[in-house]
């Protein structure tokens, strides 16, 4: 799985940074190609290609987007990938903290529906996935119950939203 550099939460759940309608142009370009050219993205938004060059810089440092290689994790030696849904007793944040924090976490998120959190886990195996839910998962001061959706096979993956 590509790194990430940058941290989502931080253009969520407080101050947003404001993002005008030339960015968001700048981000769906890069969108569509995220190698395409800052000169060809600059024809296309009307900007010189050292300004949308400032400007992606600028989002990437607000954390308001990523440029990463999505890859299917079963390609890369990750056999095994799981939504748990957690229940947590108390104060959720320091759960959610906790497994953000977890390299095997890749997407955390607080909910208002059957569990607190929702937590994409990706892993080599079937004893890793194991080891997270049951020994680092289910140990953290405050869960209560964990719900574990296995996935058998990748059928879409895409981050082509757009910026509507």
């Amino acid at each position: 799985m590509a790194s990430r550099s940058a941290d989502p939460s931080s253009s969520r759940g407080g101050t947003n940074p404001s993002v005008d309608a030339v960015s968001l142009a700048i981000i769906e370009q890069l969108q569509e190609d995220g190698r395409r050219p800052y000169a060809a993205i600059g024809k296309a938004v009307g900007l010189s290609e050292a300004a949308v060059r400032q400007r992606v810089q600028k989002l990437l440092d607000q954390g308001v987007m990523q440029i990463v290689a999505v890859t299917d994790p079963l390609t890369v030696g990750f056999r095994r990938q799981a939504m748990v849904g957690i229940d947590v007793e108390g104060d959720v944040d320091p759960v959610a903290d906790a497994v953000a924090a977890m390299p095997e976490a890749e997407y955390v998120v607080m909910t208002a529906g059957s569990h607190d959190l929702l937590v994409e886990i990706v892993c080599e195996d079937d004893d890793h996935l194991l080891e997270v839910i049951n020994k680092r998962i289910r140990a953290l001061p405050g869960v209560r119950s964990t719900e574990s959706f296995v996935y058998l096979k990748l059928k879409k993956q895409t981050y082509m939203w757009g910026t509507r």
